[in-house]
């Protein structure tokens, strides 16, 4: 009998695959978990670096993580401990804060892939307890009405992965206010104790600065 030639071979990518395990760990009934794509990918020209983005529910809150900043297929760079550029970003947006769901999670998706070029651009690397600064006053909800205008990180709860192209390890994003990051910037207070003094590592719209 003669194999039928339309048969499509399977991409393999192990990293991927990686990132989507440990994910199941934590929520083991979301197998198909909101997901974006760009429609026209980085390699084949498109403006988006991330080959994809999911979002699962956390209850309260969405969880987002990215694929794309570590090797998701076969091993490329010359760094055998470390999968590209070594992390993925991760963001827990609270439900309560949103007005629109729908237009939140596309908002956060689109700072997501903005992360992703200045990275993809210039090698910079995102690690936990620094700070995100741009000088924007606007706040990064859809709307441009809260007050977070930035970010800090923590190591997200999914830790750090050994994968087949090296180790990732999952940068949490928080997001914070102009006020907040400028007590940083100015060393009135460290990252760490910031995020102890939120008490939580959600992203809120709602929330109102600490200072």
């Amino acid at each position: 009998m003669k194999k039928n030639s339309n048969i499509i071979e399977k991409i393999e990518a192990p990293g991927w695959d990686a990132i989507v395990a440990t994910f199941e760990k934590i929520y083991p009934t979301q197998k198909e978990p909101l997901h974006y794509a760009p429609m026209l990918s980085w390699r084949l020209g498109g403006e988006d670096p991330l080959d994809g983005i999911s979002v699962y529910d956390g209850g309260d809150y969405f969880h987002f993580v990215t694929f794309g900043f570590s090797e998701l297929y076969e091993k490329e760079s010359e760094d055998y401990e470390y999968s590209g550029y070594g992390f993925e970003l991760t963001l827990k947006l609270k439900k309560s804060s949103l007005i629109n769901k729908d237009d939140e999670i596309g908002c956060i998706c689109g700072i997501l892939q903005s992360l992703a070029k200045i990275s993809y651009e210039d090698g910079s690397i995102f690690q936990p307890y620094e700070y995100i600064y741009t000088g924007q006053k606007t706040g990064m909800d859809s709307r441009s009405k809260s007050n977070i205008t930035g970010f800090i990180t923590t190591l997200d709860e999914a830790g750090e992965i050994s994968t087949p192209n090296g180790k990732v390890q999952f940068v949490q994003l928080i997001g914070v206010t102009d006020k907040e990051l400028k007590q940083i910037i100015d060393e009135k207070i460290g990252v760490e104790e910031l995020i102890k003094k939120l008490g939580n590592t959600l992203t809120d719209y709602k929330r109102k600065s600490l200072f």
